[in-house]
């Protein structure tokens, strides 16, 4: 994957963005259980947060400068997960360790192209990328650790 503008890196993440809240919706409509739905719903949410944020980049005063860039820890609770094959159907903790996976896939993804990003307004994007896609991944384990605890486990 070669970007030739800032532009093209920022339309690349808001389509990715807008495939996360496609899936996430698309499987809340199929959801069967109220919490399951509730849930996906809200991963939707959070997705369609990046997209807004992504496309406002450059209108009215929008930039990256805006942008408070902080560390966030890694748990690594999904590194240790197997991928869930059929989303149809599923328990809380099948979701939780779906949308894990998607957060940890997106993490890797915005990693590996921030390492080969060759100028700064480059480099930022993915940066801020990484950082939102290491929140929601930081949130869905700490939600999955809880509810693990929860059941003794």
């Amino acid at each position: 994957m070669s970007f030739k503008s800032f532009e093209e890196i920022v339309q690349f993440a808001m389509d990715k963005e807008k495939e996360a809240v496609d899936f996430y919706s698309g499987l809340a409509k199929e959801a069967i259980f109220s919490g399951a739905k509730e849930t996906l719903e809200g991963f939707a949410g959070e997705e369609q947060k990046h997209y807004d944020m992504l496309s406002n980049l450059g209108k009215a005063g929008k930039t990256l400068a805006d942008y408070k860039f902080e560390w966030i820890p890694d748990i690594k609770r999904s590194n240790y997960l197997v991928d869930v094959d059929d989303p149809k159907d599923m328990d809380y903790v099948e979701l939780l360790r779906l949308a894990m996976k998607r957060e940890e896939k997106a993490l890797k993804l915005y990693n590996e192209l921030l390492e080969r990003a060759d100028k700064e307004d480059l480099k930022n994007v993915f940066k801020m990328l990484c950082q939102e896609e290491a929140k929601h991944k930081l949130t869905l384990e700490t939600m999955y650790d809880d509810y693990m605890a929860e059941q003794g486990d």
